[in-house]
C-alpha cells in the first residue's frame, strides 16, 4: 500500500484501537519496506567496507603521510576487475528459454521428418526427426509425441518428407553491408586509406543496412556473416558480426550477434561474461600496394602498433596491481587509449584476430609476430599458400589459426598464384581447421555453400566440408555456444535443403533465422532421389602429392598417349556435335552389365562406338597388343567445352601487368595514334596478344573446357576482334593450337558517365550505317553482310532495348540480317520475348547472377527467389543462349555452371541441351565454325560431364591425338 503525499506517516494505515502499543504498530510495517531498510543497510556497509579498504594501508604507514585518492577510484577498481574477466558465453547461458534476439509475436515452428545434420561428433552425426524452434531458439530435436506440443499456441509445421536440415550457414570473411549491392560512389564504405594502423575503425559504423545482398543471400542459406574493414590497411579496424534477416528496428545495431558495444549492463554485463569483438589484419601486397610500402615497411607498422598496445597493457597492469591494494600514491588516472583499446584487447585474448595473409613470406612474419607480442590469430585468410608450411601455423602463439580459403579462385595477384584446390583436403590432413568463405562481394556469399562443395569434391572429408562453413566458422568468431549447431538451446538458424547440403546446386527450401521464416514465397524443384545421398566424388591423392612435391605448382601439361589406338570400356553414355547441335549417341542400361559402352579411337578420331559386346570388341581384340585402354567406370564422352567471356589466354597474373596482354585504347575517350590506325580505322586482334600456357588455361584443360574464345580486353567502347585457341596449346604455330584467328567484333555499352551510354549507341549507330575506314571499316562491312557476329558486351535492359531497336534500324536500311550476339547480359531476361523476336543471341555470363552494379540490378535469381533462371526463360523465347564467365579461374568450372542451370530449370534443360550452352551455341553466337570432325571430345570416369566426375582424357581431332589426365 502506498500512502497519499500529504499523509502523515506517524498515523495507522487503518482504524485501529487506541490500546495500540508502539510495538504492535510496527508489527503492521509491510514486510517491504523492512526488507528495503535491511538491502540499504547491506549497501551501506558495503561501501564502508570498500572505503576501509582504499585506506587500510595509510593506517599501517607509520609517517601517516597524506594521500590524494582519485574521486573515480571506485570506477578505476571496476576497469581493473574488468581486465581479468575471461571473453565467452555466461555460465548459464544454455537455460536460456528465449534468444535475445527473439521478436515478440513469432509462432513456434516444429520441422517433422527431417535428416538433420547437427553438426555434433565433429560433422558426423546425423539424426532423423523433428526439430522444434521456438523463442528465437532450438528447444528441441529428436523424435517427440504430439502431446509434448500442447502447450505450443499457433504452432507452425513443416513436413520436411525426409529432406536435410542443417545449421545455417556462416560466413567467416563478408563484406556485406559494407560494400553494399549495388555498388555506388556514395556507398563504398571498404577501407579506409588515412593509415596502415587504424585498430580504432569499427565496420559496425559503416554497415549499411540497404545492401541487396542480404536478401539473396540468405536465399543460399547464409545466416550469419562476420563483416570485416577491407584489407588495405595492416590493421583496417574491428569487424562485426551479424545475423542476416531484416532487424525490426531497422537499424546497423539491430542486426548484431552479441553486440560488444552495448551500454546497457541489462542486457550486457561485461563483469559476467566479456563479448568478443573481431579485428581485421591484412599483410602483404594489399597495404603495400596502397601505402608504397615493402613488406619490411608493413611488418614494422605491425610491430609499432603492437608495441605501443604492449605498452599501455603493461601500465594497465602494473596500475591495477597498485591500485588494488590501496596503494594510489603517484598512481593518478587509470592509463587508457581510446584509440589502442581494441588492439590492448588482442594482446589480452579478447579479440579474434582474422589476417588476411597469403603468401609463405607473410604467414611467417605473422606467425613471429605473434610470438613476439603473446597474441593469437584465429584465422588467416585467403591464405593460399597455408598448405604448403602447416608447421609454420602450428608454431604460432597459443594455437594454429584456423585457414579461411577459396575453392578454386587464384592467380589473381602474385601472392595468390600457388593456390590449390586441393589445399583444404591437405590442411585438414595436417590437423588444421579448414574454412570456406566468401569475401563477399568478391564471390557471391549466397553461393558459399557451392565453394563446401568444390572443397568435398577436390577430397576435403564430407564432414568437414559442411562444417567448413557451419560449425567452424562459428567456433573460430567465438560464437560456437549458440549457431553453427542443431542442437538445443542453440538459436533457431536452420536450412531446409531441396537435397543434399554438399549435393551440386542445393537450394534453401526455406530458411530460418531467430525462428523466423526467411523466404515469403519459396521457388522448389524437384530432383531426383540420389540427390538426398552424399555425392560420389573421384580421388585426387595423386594429384595433392604432386601439388606438394613441386611447391604448388604442379606440372599441368597433359601427357599424350603412348599408342596411336586408345579404348575406352566400361562407357555410360556418348554425346557428339551434330551440325550445331548435341545429340546422344549412345547410352548404357544401367541395370544390364552387358550393356556398357565401348569408344575407339584411333589417330584422335572416333572410329567404333557401341555395346562391348558389338561389332567394336572386334576393334579391341585387334588392337589389344597395340592399344591403350582406359576404364571409365561407367563414365561419358562428351563434346569439350568452349569458356568465354573471361580474360583467358590473354592472362597469366591479373594483376601483374608484365604477365598479361594489357588494354586497347578506347576510340571514344583516347587519341589513336596514326601509326595504330587512328581512331577511325584501328581494330584489335586478339589472337596477336595470345599466351598460350597459362595455368588457368590449363586447369580449363584438365576439367574438360577444351577451347577458349577470347576478344581484346578494354575498359571502353570498342574491344576488336575475337579468336578461338586450344586451351592445351603450346604455342600459336602448333598445329591446332589456334582454331580460329578471327571470330566476331566486340564492342561494349555500359554507363560510364562520359561517354555518356547514348554517346556510345549514336558511335555504334554511325559504325554500321556511315563509312568506315582502314582495317576497322573492313570488318564492319562483314557484319553489315551477316557474315561476322557484332558481340556487345551489355547488361542493362534499357540498353538491350536500345540495341534491338538499333539492329532492327540497321537491318531496315541495309535490307538484310546481321548477327548481334549480346554478352553478359544480365537484364537480358526482361526482354526475352523481344530477343527472340529479333535474332538476336545472348551469352549470359556469368550463369548464376549479381546485383554488384545498378545497370544489373533487375537479376532473375533462380529458386528459391524465383521460379526459374534467365537461361531457361531465353531458352523459352527461342534465343539462342550460350553461357560464359567473367574471370579466367573460373573457366575451368564450366561444367558445373551448366550442370546447375540445368537443375534450375525443372526439367526444361536436358543433359544435350546444357553442353550445347557450353560448346556448339557459343560458337555458333561468337563466330567460330567448327564441325563435328574437328570438336574436341572429353572422357570422364565415373560419371558425365555434368556429375562429380574425373576428367580423365581429351580425344582431339584436330590434333590427331588423345591426351591423358
Amino acid at each position: 500500500m502506498v500512502l497519499p503525499t500529504n499523509s502523515d506517516p506517524k498515523l495507522p494505515l487503518h482504524a485501529a484501537s487506541t490500546q495500540h502499543t508502539g510495538v504492535a504498530a510496527r508489527r503492521q510495517q509491510p514486510l517491504r519496506r523492512r526488507l528495503l531498510r535491511f538491502v540499504l543497510a547491506a549497501v551501506v556497509s558495503a561501501a564502508f567496507v570498500q572505503y576501509f579498504r582504499l585506506f587500510a594501508h595509510l593506517l599501517q604507514t607509520n609517517n601517516r603521510e597524506d594521500v590524494t585518492v582519485p574521486l573515480r577510484a571506485q570506477e578505476y577498481l571496476d576497469k581493473c576487475r574488468l581486465l581479468s574477466v575471461k571473453p565467452g558465453p555466461p555460465p548459464d547461458f544454455h537455460t536460456r528459454t528465449h534468444s535475445d534476439r527473439f521478436v515478440p509475436g513469432t509462432p513456434p515452428t516444429i520441422i517433422t521428418n527431417a535428416t538433420i545434420w547437427t553438426g555434433r561428433a565433429n560433422g558426423t552425426e546425423v539424426i532423423r526427426g523433428d526439430i522444434l524452434l521456438h523463442g528465437g531458439i532450438i528447444r528441441r530435436v529428436g523424435h517427440f509425441q504430439d502431446f509434448a506440443l500442447d502447450e505450443y499456441a499457433d504452432l507452425t509445421r513443416i513436413d520436411a518428407k525426409g529432406r536435410w536440415v542443417s545449421p545455417g550457414i556462416v560466413d567467416l570473411h563478408s563484406h556485406i553491408g559494407n560494400d553494399p549491392s549495388p555498388e555506388l560512389n556514395g556507398s563504398d564504405d571498404g577501407n579506409s586509406f588515412k593509415g596502415p594502423v587504424q585498430p580504432w575503425l569499427r565496420a559496425l559504423d559503416a554497415l549499411n543496412t540497404h545492401d541487396d545482398s542480404f536478401a539473396t543471400s540468405i536465399a543460399g542459406g547464409v545466416t550469419t556473416s562476420l563483416v570485416l574493414p577491407g584489407s588495405a590497411n595492416a590493421i583496417g579496424g574491428q569487424g562485426i558480426i551479424i545475423k542476416l534477416r531484416p532487424p525490426t528496428d531497422r537499424s546497423p545495431t539491430g542486426m548484431l550477434l552479441e553486440n560488444p558495444y552495448e551500454k546497457n549492463r541489462t542486457l550486457y554485463d561485461p563483469t559476467v561474461a566479456f563479448r568478443y569483438r573481431q579485428m581485421k589484419h591484412a599483410c602483404g601486397e594489399n597495404p603495400d600496394g596502397i601505402y608504397g610500402f615493402t613488406r619490411m615497411d608493413t611488418t614494422w607498422a605491425f610491430r609499432e602498433a603492437y608495441e605501443k598496445a604492449r605498452q599501455i597493457k603493461q601500465s594497465q597492469d602494473e596500475y591495477c596491481a597498485r591500485a588494488v591494494q590501496g596503494e594510489w600514491s603517484g598512481l593518478g588516472e587509470f592509463p587508457e587509449d581510446l584509440q589502442w583499446e581494441a588492439l590492448v584487447d588482442v594482446l589480452r585474448g579478447r579479440v579474434k584476430v582474422q589476417n588476411h595473409c597469403y603468401e609463405t613470406i607473410d604467414l611467417d612474419d605473422m606467425v613471429r609476430l605473434t610470438n613476439e607480442f603473446k597474441f593469437s590469430i584465429s584465422a588467416f585468410h585467403h591464405a593460399h599458400e597455408t598448405y604448403l608450411v602447416p608447421d609454420t601455423l602450428k608454431a604460432a602463439y597459443d594455437h594454429p589459426p584456423a585457414v579461411a580459403l577459396f575453392a578454386t579462385n587464384a592467380r589473381y595477384k602474385r601472392e595468390s598464384y600457388r593456390g590449390s584446390e586441393f589445399a583444404p583436403k591437405i590442411l585438414a590432413e595436417n590437423g588444421l581447421q579448414v574454412v570456406m568463405k566468401s569475401d563477399h562481394s568478391v564471390l557471391n556469399s549466397r553461393f558459399l555453400l557451392y565453394e563446401a562443395q568444390q572443397a568435398y569434391y577436390y577430397g576435403l572429408p564430407h564432414n568437414l566440408a559442411l562444417a567448413a562453413v557451419t560449425t567452424t566458422p562459428a567456433r573460430v568468431m567465438g560464437q560456437d555456444h549458440r549457431i553453427g549447431y542443431v542442437s538445443e538451446g542453440y538459436d533457431a538458424d536452420v536450412v531446409l535443403w531441396d537435397s543434399h547440403p554438399l549435393a551440386l546446386g542445393a537450394t534453401p527450401q526455406q530458411v530460418w533465422i531467430d525462428g523466423i521464416p526467411q523466404i515469403e514465397k519459396p521457388y522448389t524443384v524437384e530432383k531426383p532421389p540420389s540427390f538426398q545421398r552424399v555425392p560420389k566424388t573421384p580421388n585426387f591423392d595423386k594429384e595433392a602429392k604432386e601439388t606438394l612435391e613441386h611447391d604448388g605448382l604442379p606440372p599441368l601439361e597433359p601427357k599424350r598417349a603412348k599408342t596411336d589406338t586408345v579404348v575406352f570400356t566400361d562407357v555410360g553414355s556418348v554425346y557428339l556435335r551434330e551440325h550445331q547441335s548435341i545429340r546422344q549417341a549412345f547410352s548404357a542400361d544401367a541395370s544390364d552389365s552387358l550393356s556398357a559402352g565401348l569408344v575407339v579411337v584411333r589417330g584422335g578420331k572416333l572410329a567404333c562406338m557401341g555395346p562391348a559386346s558389338g561389332s567394336c570388341a572386334s576393334y579391341l581384340h585387334a588392337a589389344q597388343d597395340d592399344a591403350e585402354v582406359i576404364d571409365l567406370a561407367g563414365g561419358s564422352i562428351s563434346p569439350g567445352l568452349v569458356t568465354v567471356g573471361s580474360a583467358l589466354g590473354l592472362e597469366e597474373i591479373t594483376s601483374e601487368p608484365t604477365t598479361i596482354d594489357g588494354y586497347v585504347l578506347d576510340p571514344l575517350s583516347e587519341n589513336i595514334p596514326d601509326i595504330a590506325g587512328g581512331s577511325l580505322g584501328m581494330v584489335v586482334r586478339a589472337a596477336d596478344g595470345l599466351q598460350f600456357g597459362t595455368r588457368d588455361a590449363l586447369y580449363a584443360y584438365r576439367y574438360g573446357v577444351t577451347t577458349g574464345i577470347v576478344a581484346p580486353q578494354g575498359y571502353g567502347f570498342l574491344a576488336g576482334l575475337n579468336t578461338a585457341f586450344s586451351t592445351a596449346g603450346r604455342h600459336k604455330l602448333e598445329e591446332g593450337a589456334l582454331v580460329q584467328e578471327v571470330g566476331g567484333l566486340h564492342v561494349s555499352i555500359h554507363p560510364r558517365g562520359k561517354p555518356s551510354v547514348s554517346t556510345q549507341i549514336a558511335a555504334l549507330r554511325r559504325i554500321l550505317l556511315g563509312s568506315t575506314t582502314g582495317e576497322l571499316g573492313h570488318w564492319v562491312n562483314k557484319v553489315k553482310e551477316g557474315e561476322t557476329p557484332l558481340v556487345v558486351a551489355v547488361e542493362s535492359a534499357d540498353a538491350i532495348a536500345s540495341l534491338i531497336s538499333l539492329k532492327g534500324e540497321v537491318e531496315h536500311k541495309l535490307g538484310r540480317t546481321i548477327q548481334m550476339t549480346l554478352i553478359g547480359a544480365t537484364e537480358a531476361h526482361l526482354l526475352a520475348k523481344e530477343l527472340g523476336q529479333a535474332n538476336v543471341g545472348v551469352v549470359v555470363s556469368p550463369t548464376r547472377p549479381f546485383p554488384d552494379h545498378w545497370e544489373k540490378r533487375r537479376i532473375m535469381p533462380g529458386p528459391p527467389l524465383s521460379e526459374t533462371n534467365a537461361v531457361a526463360i531465353l531458352l523459352a523465347h527461342n534465343v539462342t543462349v550460350g553461357v560464359g564467365v567473367v574471370e579466367a579461374w573460373m573457366a575451368r568450372n564450366t561444367r558445373l555452371d551448366i550442370a546447375w542451370a540445368a537443375l534450375e530449370s525443372n526439367g526444361e534443360i536436358q543433359k544435350a541441351d546444357a553442353l550445347a550452352l557450353a560448346s556448339v551455341n557459343v560458337e555458333k553466337l561468337l563466330g567460330i565454325k567448327t564441325d563435328s570432325l574437328q570438336g574436341d571430345l572429353v572422357a570422364t570416369h565415373g560419371g558425365d560431364l555434368l556429375d562429380f566426375s574425373k576428367v580423365v582424357g581429351v580425344i582431339s581431332p584436330r590434333r590427331g591425338l588423345v591426351d591423358i589426365f
